[in-house]
């Protein structure tokens, strides 16, 4: 360990922090100046062994709690949410690098997650059918799985977590919260206030860790239900190797998002859709739009023309500094990644029009900045193109066609998000039948639902059968049980081997 990293982060178990044991660590850094500042517990297999069963042992008595008093520990939690905004994206921004109006906006898409469920006594009701065979009534419920866990990634340490332990809670289960080793501090703050809104010991609790940590999560017979965002490699490995342990799985992965341009879209609106939605939080994250399909080389040069003027002007900065519109990436390893990406652009042939790879930050000069960065006439096949570079990298690739436009969004291999910029209700219509991805927005750059409908993509952005959060998320933290009933009575029909139609028993 670094002696000279006096901020050591813990576990949190049973209702308090807990020292690992492991003797592994985890650098986090504050990218903004480029430097280790905190280290995180790696925890060892036995370790994440005795958390489970701590939220195994406090699962049962959850469970039987009444939904409506679950729900009371959710609406103090969101108060306190309320109240520690400012705490929190200082928390996040100083380990992640996004700038606090940023991080603020983050935290406040995870607290809608909170308020959903907060209406969980609702979410849970069953169906109930009188009478479907002589003296005989049938009902459905929803009941909770026992211990769920989650893996989240580094790039809304806040948000994401909050669109899975709300829920899976309310439902009755109890939670192992596994966040990114880069900025585990969220999660850690997050469980206190739980705690201080009233939640009982043991319900949830955070491991920090990383390949041990996850495989002991995947493998444990006690855990029901694991939930990931992150990479496609790892969420493929994720839902693999839970399946095979017999878990219920949801992975959300990768992304490549393409924004199409008709001739006909505004263009005032579709440069200002860009610049959010293509360097918003450094491009790191699973939204952001990566790649500008615009139909038609006219188009392309009016996009362009006024595009360039406003991506050389964005202001570049660590969070604290007034009127910064973008931050570093997480790490070095993320900054020299990215660069990387640069570089192999220009040797595949793509026009490079905004160079970000030589940017400063006067005081901050070892921080992990990349600058926005836009490349033109950039073609299928080129690594730009194909990957996921989780920076702040814009391809812009010129079509011949609408239809030409369409093959290329159907053609990749993620499907997580996608947009269409036009004034043609027709155009609209028929993109958002045909195309095939998961989140489709009309002049809306970022088509992320609102916490009552369900987050998910098609294709290789998404292993599982169920979308995160809203309706799906309650689906899938319980399962259905039906319950056919009747009780006696002076009516007797015998004994009867073999079913009979109309519901008859």
């Amino acid at each position: 360990m670094d002696a000279r990293v006096k901020d050591k982060l813990s576990h949190y178990v049973g209702g308090r922090r807990v020292e690992g044991q492991s003797g592994r660590y985890g650098d986090v850094y504050n990218p903004a100046i480029g430097e280790v500042t905190r280290q995180v517990p790696l925890a060892s297999t036995e370790e994440v062994q005795a958390i489970i069963e701590n939220a195994a042992s406090a699962f049962p008595d959850w469970a039987q709690t009444p939904s409506a008093r679950r729900s009371q520990v959710l609406y103090r939690f969101r108060e306190l949410l309320v109240k520690r905004l400012d705490e929190l994206a200082e928390i996040l921004s100083s380990e992640h690098g996004k700038t606090l109006d940023d991080a603020k906006g983050s935290i406040t898409r995870g607290l809608e997650v909170v308020e959903f469920a907060c209406g969980i006594s609702q979410l849970l009701k069953g169906e109930y059918s009188e009478g479907v065979s002589a003296g005989v009534d049938s009902w459905s419920m929803r009941q909770p799985l026992g211990v769920c866990a989650g893996i989240t990634p580094f790039n809304f340490p806040a948000m994401v977590p909050m669109w899975m332990f709300p829920i899976a809670i309310a439902c009755g289960n109890s939670f192992v919260l596994k966040p990114s080793e880069r900025d585990p501090s969220c999660g850690l703050r997050l469980a206190e206030l739980m705690t201080e809104a009233g939640l009982p010991d043991g319900v949830l609790n955070v491991v920090n860790g990383d390949k041990e940590a996850v495989d002991a999560l995947l493998t444990d017979r006690r855990i029901q239900s694991v939930s990931f965002v992150g990479s496609t490699a790892v969420g493929e490995y994720i839902y693999q190797t839970g399946c095979a342990h017999g878990k219920r799985v949801q992975a959300l992965c990768g992304a490549k998002n393409h924004m199409v341009v008709m001739p006909d879209a505004d263009m005032d609106q579709v440069v200002d859709s860009v610049m959010g939605a293509a360097y918003g939080s450094a491009g790191e994250r699973c939204m952001a739009v990566s790649v500008v399909v615009v139909v038609g080389d006219e188009t392309a040069d009016e996009m362009m023309s006024r595009l360039k003027p406003r991506i050389s002007a964005l202001k570049v900065g660590a969070y604290n500094q007034e009127g910064v519109e973008m931050g570093p990436v997480v790490t070095p390893d993320a900054k020299d990644r990215i660069r990387g990406y640069i570089d192999r652009g220009v040797e595949e042939g793509a026009e490079l029009v905004v160079d970000g790879r030589d940017v400063e930050v006067k005081g901050y000069e070892n921080g992990c900045f990349v600058g926005a960065t836009v490349f033109d006439k950039v073609e299928p096949g080129m690594s730009i193109y194909e990957d996921e570079i989780f920076g702040p990298v814009l391809s812009v690739v010129r079509a011949g066609s609408y239809d030409e436009a369409v093959s290329l969004v159907n053609d990749h291999e993620y499907g997580n998000g996608t947009a269409i910029f036009t004034r043609d209700g027709d155009v609209a219509r028929d993109f958002t039948h045909r195309i095939q991805i998961g989140m489709v927005g009309v002049n809306v750059p970022i088509p992320v639902p609102l916490a009552f409908h369900s987050f998910g993509g098609w294709k290789r952005s998404l292993f599982g059968d169920q979308y995160i959060h809203g309706p799906e998320g309650v689906r899938f933290y319980t399962r259905m049980k039906t319950v056919t009933a009747r009780w006696p009575s002076g009516i007797r029909s015998g004994a009867v081997y073999n079913f009979k139609r109309g519901g008859e028993h």
